[in-house]
């Protein structure tokens, strides 16, 4: 029997992918948007067509100019922590920047503070288990496109928990939060970031204004 000819072999590139293949490049490019080589908008795009992607060849053009994961190009892909605990007094604590998102955070309030900013975060996995103990304090998480907070586990007595959804998306899921505890006459909300002076002068809408309606 002949050997095939070269012509005739499928390239590696139109070999079909799997769902593992999908994961990977998906978990891939919500680093690289957590490293701050990708767009929100870009991470939006690239995850629809990663998920939906048949081939290698449709996987590798998503992350063609992006260092792979371990590679000498880059940093090596930071770490989640399994909990923090965060405990405040009467102070204030702040989790804004390129904070690593953790798998689990518990966060005991007295008659302080705290605020979860979302906005630059390095998220490394699609969920994030949030348990509260609120008793005269609040805790403020403010979000992007992509996350979903869910506080429907969340005890309330004299106090309020409140949702804002970031501007109208389409795309894909990138973070859950789910919260859980209890709020005594504090609140716990969540909310997409403020309009900057900028944005203001320039009289660009104000997220949650557009979300209102």
């Amino acid at each position: 029997m002949a050997d095939s000819e070269p012509g005739h072999e499928m390239a590696r590139s139109d070999l079909r992918a799997s769902h593992e293949d999908r994961d990977r490049v998906v978990e891939l490019l919500r680093v690289s948007a957590g490293d701050g080589r990708l767009t929100a908008e870009e991470l939006d795009e690239r995850l629809e067509r990663a998920i939906t992607a048949r081939t290698y060849g449709e996987l590798a053009g998503l992350v063609a100019d992006l260092p792979a994961a371990g590679s000498v190009a880059g940093p090596p892909a930071p770490q989640a922590k399994d909990v923090v605990r965060i405990d405040t007094g009467s102070g204030h604590t702040k989790r804004e920047g390129r904070w690593v998102v953790p798998r689990r955070m518990e966060v005991r309030i007295h008659s302080g503070h705290v605020l979860l900013d979302f906005t630059q975060a390095v998220i490394t996995q699609p969920a994030l288990q949030l348990n509260v103990e609120v008793r005269s304090g609040h805790v403020v998480l403010i979000t992007r496109p992509g996350i979903v907070v869910d506080t429907d586990d969340v005890a309330v007595r004299n106090g309020h928990v409140k949702v804002r959804p970031p501007q109208e998306h389409d795309g894909p899921e990138i973070l859950r939060i789910e919260v859980s505890g209890r709020v005594g006459s504090g609140h716990v909300i969540a909310r997409p970031p403020r309009r900057t002076f900028w944005q203001w002068l320039r009289r660009q809408p104000d997220p949650q204004a557009i979300t209102a309606h």
